[in-house]
């Protein structure tokens, strides 16, 4: 799909899209809950999608409600201790192109003693998975790799016991090893955890874990003190919601939240293009990419920002300061910022370019190839991303790379350019925020498809 953009100014109110992080992150929750689970504001990304096709192959049940909500029967586990996931037989679990998928949910699936293969699709067929072929055997789980690439396949059942791991690649891993952990462990048990990267998403988890009654101790996320929970839900009268649509004999439901990380290309829009009020968004959000907002207001962006609202009160035009961000515990926020310092007069700096590297493309050449298409120059030295602009934008026609974030970038950095944007495989958008461009043309952005 080849989708144009011409130069626009942007206006009106939008709700952010729902978050794929807290979305996955609820479907493997509600996959080993006690009972059933009514998930509200349901993801519909590719990613949304993936993890919804791998709870039903372990076992879960899935009904659509009237309203759109999700209801989730969980698993009926005769024991506490290492049960096994569904019914028999061999299982084929696909993750798409889903990085978090892959990571949390193959600790999950090793719950079972059956074998199971894990594979995937795109780019993630050649990201790295050597963590499994370390990790896995310590916990009692045999494990066949592609040479550290997918497919794997495993046979558990896991063995929950002190551990200490690698988190510098991803946090994924330990969030995938958190949950599986709370399920299986019978005592409390301890990982450690050294260069752990991307905090913030490891406050989701164990937010959301908490949710779900899980019981886990931070110690300065250096160690994890995992305690016997059997997700019991014991929290969810606090947590329940009264819904229509909701069964009656749903034990509980989770709303998942609104996703900073989709919301972060509309707010840049905004800021370049327009005048938009942002909803559904929550400000005490322990997502990584609210970090956005630190970014909008150092560059001298009009933004407002109210507990069940975000307003940008006015566009920039090429006339916004020159920011420093470190992007380490953030890494997906870098297209955004490209798109945002483009706008900026001088030369912005972004830390973190070692996280970029095993993304659906590599981010940081990728963003440099196409950003200079056009007219933005990025110099890479080290761990550091400088972005000279506030010399205008020209149209061009430029590619995705089959990476969603590269194609909303350049989406959002073509509202204010020179002459019109075509952007090849746009389609790529479809993994993260299959509504992104439709959101565009709602806020009155000229957007035209073929």
């Amino acid at each position: 799909m080849i989708v144009k953009i011409q130069p626009s100014i942007i206006s009106g109110e939008i709700i952010a899209p729902a978050s794929k992080s807290s979305m996955q992150r609820a479907c493997a929750l509600a996959l080993l809950a006690k009972g059933e689970v009514t998930l509200i504001n349901p993801g519909k990304s590719n990613d949304d999608l993936a993890a919804l096709d791998i709870i039903q192959k372990l076992g879960s049940e899935i009904y659509q409600n009237v309203g759109g909500s999700i209801l989730v029967k969980g698993l009926k586990f005769q024991g506490a201790k290492n049960p096994p996931l569904g019914g028999g037989g061999a299982r084929v679990l696909n993750c798409g192109e889903s990085g978090l998928a892959i990571r949390m949910f193959a600790p999950i699936a090793a719950l079972s003693s059956q074998e199971i293969t894990i594979t995937g699709t795109g780019s993630l067929l050649t990201r790295p998975m050597h963590f499994f072929d370390e990790i896995f055997p310590q916990l009692g789980i045999s494990i066949q790799s592609n040479k550290g690439h997918l497919p794997i396949k495993i046979k558990g059942p896991l063995q929950p016991v002190d551990i200490t791991i690698d988190g510098s690649l991803s946090s994924q891993f330990l969030t995938g090893l958190l949950i599986a952990f709370a399920k299986a462990a019978t005592k409390a048990v301890t990982i450690t955890v050294v260069n752990l990267k991307s905090k913030p998403y490891i406050d989701l988890t164990l937010k959301m874990m908490k949710d779900f009654g899980c019981e886990v101790e931070n110690n300065n996320y250096e160690k994890f003190i995992i305690k016997p929970s059997f997700f019991s839900l014991k929290n969810r009268d606090r947590f329940a919601q009264d819904l229509q649509s909701a069964p009656s004999t749903s034990l509980r439901t989770y709303t998942v939240e609104g996703d900073w990380s989709g919301a972060a290309f509309l707010l840049v829009a905004g800021a370049i293009a327009g005048r938009i009020t942002i909803t559904g968004l929550d400000v005490f959000s322990t997502q990584a990419d609210k970090a956005i907002l630190k970014a909008l207001m150092d560059c001298g962006a009009n933004i407002s920002i109210e507990e069940k609202q975000i307003l940008i009160n006015a566009p920039l035009g090429i006339g916004g300061k020159p920011f420093h961000f470190n992007a380490t515990d953030c890494p997906d926020l870098f297209p955004p910022l490209v798109a945002l310092a483009a706008y900026c007069k001088g030369t912005t700096v972004i830390e973190g370019v070692s996280r970029l590297a095993h993304k659906e493309s590599n981010r940081a050449i990728t963003l440099q190839e196409e950003f200079l298409k056009m007219g933005i120059e990025i110099t890479l030295q080290d761990d550091l991303m400088m972005i000279k602009g506030g010399g205008g934008l020209k149209g061009a026609s430029v590619f995705s790379h089959h990476d969603h974030r590269i194609a909303m970038a350049c989406a959002v950095a073509a509202l204010q350019a020179d002459g019109e944007t075509f952007i090849k495989d746009a389609e790529a958008i479809n993994k993260s925020y299959p509504g992104f461009f439709d959101d565009l043309k709602f806020l009155n952005a000229y957007v035209s498809l073929s």
